[in-house]
């Protein structure tokens, strides 16, 4: 119980300052669908899931093999990490500069001709977010959730800061005469352009902080440690870019894969910015299973030689899914006063109804995660790259076939599938080779009872909004009677242990 009470506890700490950050940050929705065009939009969701699968490649398993050996190999920590992050810097200064170099031919590539620039920026976010990896690993790995949080908060505040200036605060000034059409190089015309600078300007100013906090490191390239841990990571490398496949393509390709007119009064890259930015309501979800991530891998990697681990693992699982089951259906019953409050514009609006099933997907994207586990701790990491590898081969088919014919729904089935495949098979492999005594049945009852209550709340219609929300939110009544009474036997057990 004590672990499970650590656990709990860093994942609150991480949790409050990703809800905190991410609700900062979300207001940076209203923004965009408040001062920029669909179109833009639609450039913002296609170039930053390009940034999604290049992150992989400048990071390539680095921070999970960089938790592996400070942990469970008999290493000097400090050694781990001085070797990491050397290897780390000089693959970036070369993919970095590759990418830099390469940016007039991707701008012709993704349609964006005579916009090099973007994708310049683009090199360089990319470079500093690689080289903030392992100090953010690090801070983790040493239990400094605090400063890990604040480090994030920081980066969000200065993002927000400068998206808030460039984007809502310098037009009103033009407007208004206090300053002019090309002050400090200003151009009143671009959108997604001072998306990406305000993330560059964030990033490069947290490089010292983060750095300082997490401790220098000194340059060292030792071959005993950096072949084995690349041995670890390589696989890691394309099971993320499988992943990131599974969550990014669909978003990446849309405009490209719909049909022109498909939705009346909006070309292929609106339509894009409706499907990229209800997939941001869907974060929600995102940033629990990315907090749970934070305080988890660390935490799981410490437990692996605890002889009831497995029994441990399993307990979290089913903790993680009750939770996020309840979430799920809590935020699709009041979908239709969040996504006006947060989609300012009507025209998003016709894409919301796709959020309970993305919001399914990120959960089951928490599910694989719990169960990887398996393949971490026994060094099994290339199975990670076949089973992500059938993901993605889900995804590209879902996505080439149904967006074209089902638009939005298309592209929120490949999520879905992808994962739900994912999960079959990484806990088929898993009872293989390391059997965790994992709940299914119940845990497999829950996901579908809370998929089918997101899905009636959000199509339940009881007239006015008042109405709406009693009739709506009753639906938690239920399913909260429900877990209570399946999970009474543990809520006693947990009472005699507290009291």
């Amino acid at each position: 119980m004590s672990s499970l009470k650590k656990l709990a506890g860093q994942t609150a700490v991480y949790g409050l300052s990703s809800i905190l950050g991410r609700s900062i940050n979300f207001l940076l929705i209203i923004l965009y669908t408040e001062f920029l065009s669909t179109e833009s939009m639609g450039s913002f969701t296609s170039i930053y899931a390009l940034v999604g699968f290049l992150n992989i490649i400048f990071t390539y398993g680095m921070e999970t093999s960089f938790f592996r050996f400070s942990t469970g190999k008999n290493l000097d920590p400090k050694r781990v990490y001085s070797n990491t992050q050397s290897i780390l810097i000089l693959s970036t200064l070369g993919l970095g500069t590759g990418l830099y170099l390469l940016a007039p031919t991707l701008s012709v590539w993704m349609d964006y001709p005579g916009q090099a620039y973007l994708f310049r920026w683009t090199a360089l976010i990319l470079s500093f977010d690689a080289i903030l990896a392992i100090p953010f690993a690090k801070l983790r790995l040493d239990n400094k959730s605090l400063t890990f949080a604040s480090a994030k908060l920081l980066n969000i505040f200065l993002n927000v800061a400068f998206n808030i200036l460039l984007i809502a605060v310098f037009p009103k000034m033009i407007d208004s005469g206090i300053i002019s059409e090309g002050f400090l190089g200003y151009r009143s015309d671009w959108g997604v352009e001072y998306i990406l600078l305000a993330n560059l300007f964030a990033n490069g100013l947290i490089i010292p902080f983060v750095w300082w906090k997490a401790g220098f490191f000194s340059f060292r390239l030792e071959k005993e440690i950096i072949k084995p841990m690349w041995d670890y990571s390589i696989p890691l490398l394309f099971m993320g870019l499988a992943g990131v496949t599974n969550e990014l393509i669909s978003r990446l390709l849309f405009e490209y894969l719909l049909p022109e007119n498909f939705y009346s009064g909006m070309n292929s890259r609106e339509a894009g910015g409706v499907f990229g930015a209800n997939f941001k309501l869907a974060i929600l979800m995102n940033l629990v299973v990315q907090a749970f991530k934070y305080a988890a891998e660390p935490f799981f990697f410490s437990q692996s030689t605890n002889k009831n681990s497995p029994q441990l693992y399993a307990r979290v699982m089913h903790a993680f899914i009750i939770f996020c089951s309840f979430l799920m259906v809590a935020i699709s019953v009041n979908l239709f006063w969040i996504g006006p409050l947060f989609l300012r514009d009507e025209s998003y609006l016709t894409g919301l109804f796709m959020v309970p099933m993305l919001l399914m997907g990120y959960l089951l994207l928490g599910i694989y995660f719990n169960l990887s586990i398996w393949f971490k701790i026994t060094d099994q990491t290339k199975y990670s790259f076949w089973i992500t590898l059938a993901g993605a081969a889900v995804t590209i088919a879902v996505i080439f076939l149904l967006v074209p014919k089902f638009g939005y729904l298309g592209g929120s089935l490949s999520t879905i599938l992808c994962y739900l495949v994912m999960c079959i098979l990484c806990f088929l492999y898993g009872q293989k080779y390391y059997p965790i005594p994992y709940q299914t049945g119940r845990d497999s009852f829950y996901l579908i009872v809370a998929f089918v209550l997101s899905y009636g709340g959000f199509y339940l219609d009881l007239g006015s909004t008042v109405l709406n929300f009693m009739g709506k939110n009753a639906l938690l009544i239920p399913f909260t009677l429900l877990l209570l009474l399946l999970e009474k036997e543990e809520l006693k057990k947990l009472r005699r242990k507290t009291t």
